[in-house]
């Protein structure tokens, strides 16, 4: 996951382009080596190694629960979109092209139980206060710092209540997951131009909310 100030949005403020360039280039890099290794499980699978298939839940849990839970921003919700997901992986895990990069596939099926979760349970979702800022950066930060950076990283989750389907996994998948817009592309179905304008919105959005709620916090950080 990107560092958490890019992670959760602080990318759309001011943040110079060769550092965030830098986090994207690095995050597809594992994509792509943890992508050769999710392809070798899969054949063994195929080649009748049940096992294979336990050591690819365990592989991806983590990363599939993070991401069902910043779609959802609850952890009861996302545990059941995780359970969901790895039926839906189980059934269709034989048609899976591999070709193609696995996880991009896995994400695709991830946001869509997602969204079926949301429209499914047509109500208000409670908005977690846990903290998401990266606990590796305490060493380099005070209390007063850390505590800036929760309260910037709940008004953005807060922020992205308001998103509409299409901009909210738009903003996870490529701001706060690292995807390259080409896999975003490829996992919500639609051209790249599209998954642009629907970035733009979330991001015009999140910006406009945080100016309005914590401008200090943002100026105090020197994003504004």
């Amino acid at each position: 996951m990107l560092y958490v100030l890019v992670g959760w949005g602080l990318v759309i403020i001011k943040m110079k382009s060769k550092t965030v360039n830098s986090n994207y280039d690095s995050v597809s890099q594992n994509y792509s080596d943890d992508d050769k290794q999710a392809k070798i499980i899969i054949s063994r699978f195929k080649e009748g190694d049940n096992k294979a298939f336990t050591e690819l839940v365990k592989r991806y849990h983590n990363q599939v629960a993070s991401l069902a839970y910043k779609m959802v921003n609850d952890y009861d919700e996302a545990a059941d979109i995780v359970q969901d997901v790895f039926v839906k992986m189980s059934k269709n895990i034989w048609l899976f092209d591999e070709k193609k990069k696995f996880y991009t596939w896995l994400y695709r099926i991830t946001v869509n139980a997602s969204i079926d979760y949301i429209r499914k349970h047509n109500r208000h979702r409670h908005e977690s206060l846990e903290e998401v800022y990266n606990y590796n950066d305490e060493d380099q930060a005070g209390p007063d710092d850390l505590y800036h950076r929760w309260q910037i990283s709940d008004y953005i989750k807060k922020a992205t209540a308001s998103l509409n389907d299409k901009q909210r996994s738009a903003f996870m998948l490529r701001d706060v997951e690292g995807c390259k817009i080409g896999d975003v592309a490829n996992i919500m179905n639609m051209p790249e131009a599209t998954v642009r304008w629907y970035l733009h919105k979330a991001r015009t959005i999140i910006r406009k909310e945080l100016s309005r709620k914590c401008p200090h916090l943002l100026m105090l950080f020197g994003f504004i």
